[in-house]
């Protein structure tokens, strides 16, 4: 079982029977299940309970009592946050009104409009919100499975694995060999490998600085990629190989027992890996029957499902357009979607769903750089509207001030999803 930020800590907080039975509309308060208490778990649930003013009884199931963000855990690596300050707890949202069940769910009778917990409790839903994360392609990287990733940590869920990956690179020799395995798209956040690796080599640097970090990518370029190796130019020359897809990048195989990476038919003995592997959504949405075997399909005015009005689906385990799997597009389609279940479950007005969001990353001290754009819903899809993107070659007062608001943007949006 992968430990990460999903992981199972303490003790179960038991459904009560309260729970087992749905409230019909005008018969009672209608109830919202939400699955997974991240950046769109624990912002729609805390939305629709206090807009809806305790007219809509609010469960988020959540099998965690601490929450690590994954977005800045990156800075984590890099020695520029400790691990307490990418925690959470749930203890705002219940106070808030929010039911917080800590289990997890382990299955969705669309029939029957309940869902099943790993303690035992059957719980009954008018709407159903799933935000479960991303889970990984078995066999995406020959080699690797979820068994080895105490050996070739992925740190692609924060938490333990972040913790893990960051005492391997402290622990490496002199002069040794960090590679990373980069996955292919579409992905958790797109800058996300490229940022790790400017966080290792700014550790590495300042620890290690003969160390090598070798990254063997499937693909032929990557978000931001111009600003990246400007900035690995600027700070760490010598230091980073990038290997794309021109170069063999994409064909990959380890073994993690010999702790080895053969890229394109070459050998090469490392002392860490990160494994980043090919993704999909979580579990749940899966064992829902709402996705297309590796993502789910939504309406983009609602993040409602394909497969099932009352069934939503946000953040990195939707297919929705052209937002990117980040946690800020989670937090966004949260709100597009709280105020969509509350306007179905009370008759409050619902507005035009409008997305927004942006992806900073850090190179090196106070060098931050950013993406972002706007989007409206269409038919069809998630729509981008417009767009921007920090610029090669800006000044150190830009990048600084771009760095600073990436850190007021952190504290914006735990705020937001926790309260």
């Amino acid at each position: 079982m992968t430990l990460n930020r999903r992981s199972f800590i303490g003790t179960t907080v038991a459904a009560g029977a309260a729970l087992s039975a749905p409230m019909a509309i005008g018969q009672g308060k209608p109830r919202v299940i939400v699955v997974g208490g991240g950046a769109g778990g624990a912002t729609a649930a805390r939305y629709i309970a206090k807009d809806s003013k305790g007219a809509i009884d609010v469960v988020l199931i959540e099998p965690t009592r601490t929450y690590y963000t994954c977005f800045f855990s990156n800075l984590y690596l890099g020695g520029f946050k400790e691990m307490d300050e990418l925690g959470h707890s749930y203890g705002n949202l219940a106070a808030a009104g929010v039911n917080v069940v800590h289990d997890w769910a382990t299955g969705v009778d669309r029939d029957a409009k309940t869902v099943s917990l790993a303690g035992g409790a059957t719980l009954a839903y008018d709407k159903l919100i799933l935000s479960p994360g991303i889970d990984f392609v078995d066999g995406a990287v020959e080699g690797w499975d979820l068994a080895a990733q105490n050996a070739m940590p992925h740190a692609y869920k924060g938490g333990s694995q972040t913790e893990l990956l960051k005492a391997q690179i402290m622990a490496m020799p002199e002069g040794g060999t960090f590679a990373m395995v980069a996955p292919p798209n579409p992905y958790r956040c797109p800058p996300g490998p490229y940022e790790r690796v400017s966080m290792v080599a700014h550790y590495l640097k300042a620890n290690n600085p003969t160390a090598k970090i070798i990254v063997a990518d499937p693909k032929g370029k990557f978000s931001k990629m111009g600003l990246f190796q400007e900035g690995w130019g600027n700070h760490y020359a010598g230091m980073i190989d990038w290997i794309g897809a021109d170069f063999g990048g994409g064909n990959v195989s380890v073994d993690p027992a010999a702790m080895t990476v053969t890229i394109d038919g070459e050998e090469t003995k490392v002392d860490v890996c990160n494994v980043i592997p090919a993704m999909k959504a979580g579990r749940i949405a899966e064992l829902a029957g709402v996705t297309d075997g590796n993502w789910a399909p939504v309406n983009a005015a609602d993040m409602s499902t394909k497969a099932d009005a009352d069934i939503y689906v946000l953040g990195d385990a939707s297919q929705q357009g052209d937002m990117p799997k980040s946690g800020f597009s989670a937090n966004s389609q949260a709100k597009v979607c709280a105020m969509a279940v509350r306007g179905a479950l009370t008759g409050s007005k619902v507005f035009p769903a409008k997305f927004s969001n942006t992806c900073w990353s850090l190179i090196d001290t106070n060098d931050g750089v950013k993406v972002g754009a706007t989007y409206e819903a269409t038919d069809e899809k998630i729509a981008k509207v417009d767009g921007f993107i920090s610029q090669t070659g800006e000044d150190s007062a830009t990048r600084k001030a771009t760095y600073e608001e990436s850190e007021g943007w952190y504290a914006g949006i735990t705020s937001d999803m926790f309260g």
